[in-house]
């Protein structure tokens, strides 16, 4: 049964108190972000919904809010089924029950996830495309209780969008065939002929449309030359993210592997993934990025459409993406917990000349080939950006800006520009009298006034243009040639051979001038310095005098998660953690303050959070612990919904939350002797191999079967029953439950009983 009980109307302000109950019990947060509320009640109430939200926006909880309010079952179509077991662990963490639906499960795994959804014992279900299109499963979801449709990544139905799936375009099939069952399609890129699409498709003409902001202010947009990229991108990451998570994106699977081999040999904790490898490979490198801290995945575009890892600290592109809306959509997958992150990307000339080049040789329409040249251009031009690079990022999408964002390498370090008409007239120049069909460094070579042995052997010593820019080095002409090709003044041909264009007839002319950035004069360690410059100070999640508390609070995440095979955010967010290390709070009560903390959380790990913020807040600043080794391996969906079996760890429904261990006042813990107020010694040590013998049979470290100050606090109170275990420091209910009876025994057998 949902927590919707009925469908009697409520009043707005009724749903949105409601609404904002749920927020706070499961999710742990106080208050709704920007038009989240707006989009809550709408679907709420029954209307259907386009959510235009950026990456970390916050759009899952637009559909999963309401699932919980409406009677019924939340079905969520989701386009990657390698994510949805995480989608799933994640809010089974916080008491919801959930499940997916797709080609991953045995027989056995869909008739039981089949069942739950006829029973209505399913709050949300995960459904691939493909699986939903099913004549079975349309029939199915015809005869259980649904409470509303989610389409995610909604871009994908349109052919204009980066990603289409044909799959997604069959989706008109819903309003169809359940026509009074709310939708609300979500997706983080849309331009107006993708949005037009979304809403033909999935016909929600009419329908509330709730468009954010797609800032994403947290990020720091970098673009810099490429000169040696690998070596670049060490230099980065040595510099500004060691130890971090992170993507890094090549344009093929040859780059992708060879870049992820060097960085494991310099060190780096890196995997490669791109649909080349067996089903095997991809999955250990998505189960390790996911569930380990700190790995750094090398990808082709194939990767990343609904990764919810929150604490992916930078995105690095090696190569110049294909749109716009690809790159917005790639580098939004950084910082999505709103801690500082960035997005940095090196291209060059031979980027700029193998896209334009795969363009115009493309089979596709002239129609479609001119809208993918149009975003290419708005993608170079944010490349070659003299001015604010996120306002341009921004004004693509149709939000106008005129303050500079004071959160970009333009922004932190303005590029020097000149008029650099006279050069590029050179340049143009050179390129038709050879005939236009040489490539850059031939080019270069003539404007230099180099007799190489193919300059001299096509005569083009002779030229007049030879020599001509001698008062350049070769870096400045590379670099001014390639703004000349990204401008549209310059096309490549197919041999990397360049050609002057229609559009440089009014520059050769003088009709025009050309002011460009001079960023191509610098020499590249100064380059480096301004790219280290750029980030400066702040970039680290939390403030130095928190990172030995916030490294402590991520190794015993690490673990837990471990334990429990879910990623480590689905424990709690880095965000969640930062806000600990600042508040440090001192009691449940506190804790239970702390935005993504709800009541359930609070119950099951608010005495370890605890105890961990005492021994770094009392002075005590030991090395991380060591985590144990990861027992991993997938788990059949009958784990899934262990909760409607009941009896096991963590699948209490979240129609009926856990007490939380704060809901009765501490007890006084009495001691063993009232004049001296000490522990037995022989009680402590009896513990202390009690907790040794748990530690092996459960692979749990010490601190997680019982810190140290818990371990004091009984053998001050000397516990005879288990009655006795109540109200003592550290000993809440799931404790008792799983060593109550093993402690009381080590008791009585320490004092002879």
């Amino acid at each position: 049964m949902s927590l919707a009980a009925s469908q009697s109307l409520h009043s707005p302000a009724d749903t949105d108190a409601r609404a904002l109950e749920v927020l706070s019990r499961v999710w742990g947060y106080g208050a709704f972000r920007d038009v989240q509320a707006d989009i809550v009640r709408t679907v709420v109430e029954g209307d259907n919904a386009l959510v235009l939200m950026p990456t970390g926006g916050g759009k899952s909880l637009c559909y999963q809010v309401p699932s919980l309010l409406r009677p019924g079952t939340g079905i969520v179509v989701s386009p990657l089924i390698a994510l949805m077991k995480d989608q799933v662990d994640a809010l089974r963490q916080l008491g919801v029950r959930a499940a997916f639906l797709n080609s991953t499960l045995p027989p056995e795994g869909v008739r039981e996830v089949e069942a739950a959804l006829l029973g209505g014992a399913l709050d949300l279900l995960y459904v691939a495309p493909e699986r939903l299109l099913l004549g079975r499963t349309l029939e199915l979801l015809a005869r259980s209780p649904v409470a509303l449709f989610a389409i995610d990544e909604a871009h994908c139905v349109s052919q204009w969008g980066h990603d289409f799936r044909p799959e997604y375009g069959q989706l008109g099939v819903l309003p169809a065939r359940f026509p009074d069952i709310p939708r609300v399609a979500l997706t983080a890129t849309a331009d107006d002929r993708t949005r037009a699409d979304i809403l033909r498709v999935l016909e929600l003409r009419g329908a509330a449309q709730f468009i954010s902001s797609f800032d994403r202010p947290n990020i720091q947009y970098r673009v810099a030359n490429k000169e040696g990229p690998k070596t670049q991108l060490l230099d980065f990451i040595h510099a500004e993210h060691r130890g971090d998570a992170g993507i890094v994106y090549c344009l093929s699977r040859k780059s992708v592997e060879q870049t992820a081999q060097w960085l494991v040999t310099q060190g780096i904790d890196a995997v490669p993934y791109h649909a080349g490898l067996s089903p095997r490979e991809r999955n250990h490198a998505q189960e390790r990025f996911l569930n380990d801290e700190g790995v750094v995945v090398v990808a082709t575009v194939a990767f990343g459409m609904g990764i919810d890892k929150p604490n992916v600290r930078f995105v690095a592109h090696l190569d110049l993406p294909k749109s716009m809306e690809g790159y917005y959509q790639e580098t939004g997958r950084a910082g999505r917990d709103g801690l500082p992150s960035t997005a940095w990307m090196v291209y060059g000339l031979a980027d700029v000349v193998n896209v334009k080049r795969m363009l115009s040789q493309s089979d596709a329409p002239e129609e479609v080939k001119r809208v993918e040249a149009a975003k290419l251009d708005a993608l170079l031009t944010y490349c070659e950006a003299s001015g604010c690079r996120r306002n341009l990022l921004l004004a693509y999408f149709g939000e106008q800006r005129d303050e500079p964002c004071g959160n970009c390498d333009i922004c932190l370090n303005p590029p020097r520009v000149r008029d650099a008409t006279r050069e590029a007239q050179m340049a143009l120049s050179a390129a038709i009298r050879t005939g236009n069909r040489f490539g850059a460094a031939h080019l270069t070579d003539v404007l230099l006034g180099e007799p190489t042995e193919k300059v001299v052997g096509m005569g083009h010593h002779l030229l007049p243009t030879f020599g001509v820019g001698k008062g350049h080095d070769e870096k400045m002409w590379r670099g001014l040639i390639r703004q000349l090709v990204s401008l549209g003044h310059l096309a490549a041909g197919e041999h990397h051979g360049l050609s002057a264009t229609g559009k440089s007839r009014a520059l050769l002319k003088g009709e025009i001038t050309l002011t460009l950035r001079e960023d191509s004069l610098l020499p590249r360690e100064h380059v480096r310095k301004r790219d280290r410059d750029a980030s400066r100070s702040g970039r680290a999640p939390v403030d130095a005098q928190d990172t030995p508390l916030f490294e402590a609070l991520r190794a015993w995440r690490l673990q837990l998660a471990r334990q429990k095979a879910v990623p480590p955010y689905a424990i709690f967010s880095d965000a969640t953690l930062k806000a600990i290390c600042e508040l440090r709070p001192s009691s449940g009560a506190t804790l239970g303050t702390v935005s993504g903390v709800g009541q359930r959380k609070l119950a099951e790990y608010g005495e370890d959070v605890l105890e961990i913020v005492r021994e770094h807040s009392s002075g005590e600043r030991g090395a991380p612990r060591p985590a144990l080794p990861a027992e991993r391996g997938a788990r059949e969906n009958s784990a899934v919904l262990g909760l409607l079996r009941g009896g096991r760890e963590g699948t209490a429904s979240v129609r009926e939350p856990a007490r939380p261990v704060w809901a009765e006042p501490p007890r006084p813990v009495p001691a063993a002797d009232p004049n001296e107020g000490v522990a037995h010694p022989e009680i402590a040590e009896a513990l202390r191999e009690l907790r040794r013998e748990l530690c092996r049979e459960t692979g749990h470290s010490a601190f997680v079967i019982f810190p140290n100050a818990t371990l004091e606090a009984l053998a001050l109170a000397c516990p005879r029953s288990l009655d006795e275990l109540q109200g003592l420091p550290g000993m809440g209910p799931k404790r008792i439950e799983n060593y109550g009876e093993r402690i009381v025994d080590a008791v009585r057998a320490a004092l002879g009983d």
